[in-house]
């Protein structure tokens, strides 16, 4: 693996509106699991270009739905970083399938995704996240960061200077 520190790295993110009130949890990710993260695991999904974020919170649909954008100001490490992709030598066979359609394999074949066991490696050497290329994105990188993992070293500040993000779920009700 090839480990990096990100230091004063400036990542965004598009959130649900209703969810914007813990926008450093991960605990969505943790719920349903993620590329690089298996359920029960906390992982929070960040993107280093604003084009990405929204790429990626858009997805495959034509229309984008309601979001909130939000700035993180980031300092952690080590971060794990495969932005140069799987080369052999370099990287262990298995991540040749970081890029496996992880939805398709979990919830219409319920077969375990090589992603997540990536992710249990990753966690299991004591990284804190992956950089990895997104695949909706042409030219954007993906951070994700495993939150529960986060040291007192380690930074993932919400740049709200305003406080205009929402406290808690009373935002929402009508």
């Amino acid at each position: 693996m090839i480990l990096t520190r990100l230091s004063q790295v400036t990542a965004y993110r598009m959130h649900v509106p209703k969810w914007s009130v813990s926008p450093t949890s991960g605990a969505g990710a943790g719920t349903h699991g993620g590329r690089a993260n298996r359920i029960g695991v906390n992982a929070f999904y960040l993107a280093l270009e604003l084009e990405t974020a929204v790429a990626e919170y858009q997805q495959v649909s034509p229309l984008l739905p309601p979001g909130t954008l939000v700035s993180y100001q980031i300092s952690i490490s080590p971060i794990v970083d495969f932005t140069g992709g799987y080369q052999p030598g370099m990287w262990s066979p298995l991540w040749e399938d970081f890029y496996c359609d992880w939805r398709a394999l979990w919830f219409n074949q319920r077969v375990e995704p090589p992603s997540w066991v990536l992710g249990d490696e990753v966690i299991a050497v004591g990284a804190k996240g992956i950089l990895f290329c997104s695949r909706l994105s042409p030219g954007g990188t993906n951070l994700v960061l495993y939150v529960d993992d986060l040291s007192e070293d380690d930074s993932l500040a919400v740049y709200d200077p305003t406080g205009s993000l929402p406290h808690d779920q009373s935002s929402w009700k009508r």
